[in-house]
């Protein structure tokens, strides 16, 4: 097995158990506790991993509603809207794309009332000229990762 491969094997581990113990990563991939111990931090350094933290269901709390968001934004401003939208902790994603709108952001709420509150407060900004709003009826696939692919 390559480094290359083992730093893929070690991640697509880690993305099936992100609390395994390196001792059962090495048992797994077949290297010793010091190999894995010291391919961790490489990926760590390298910012490849960044944490581990766990998988929250937000719909079992309450926050059963998601709204997806576009903005169309002043071209200069663009930064400063990704900016204030990032620090909403509601805001789960926000993405500066191309295409019809400048950015959109996905947001949990507890209720529509919530996440109406939210918007207006965001169109309060001079520097957003229009607005779209999507409720997610039905999330058939949500914060999903994938196993990387072993090089050849």
């Amino acid at each position: 097995m390559t480094y290359e491969n083992l730093d893929r094997e070690l991640v697509n581990a880690l993305l099936g158990d992100g609390r395994a113990s390196l001792r059962s990563l090495g048992e797994d991939l077949d290297v010793s506790v010091t190999t894995v111990s010291n391919h961790l931090s490489d990926l760590e350094d390298e910012g490849i991993i960044n944490g581990y933290t766990p998988k929250v269901d937000y719909d079992k709390l309450g926050y059963d509603v998601t709204a997806i968001i576009q903005l169309k934004v002043e071209g200069s401003s663009l930064p400063a809207v990704t900016e204030d939208l990032e620090e909403h902790k509601q805001m789960i994603s926000v993405y500066e794309v191309t295409g019809d709108y400048d950015v959109i952001a996905v947001g949990k709420f507890t209720d529509t009332d919530g996440m109406n509150a939210q918007i207006k407060e965001l169109l309060t900004d001079p520097d957003i000229r229009e607005s779209n709003t999507s409720v997610v009826l039905n999330a058939a696939s949500e914060h999903e990762q994938f196993d990387l692919d072993l090089k050849e």
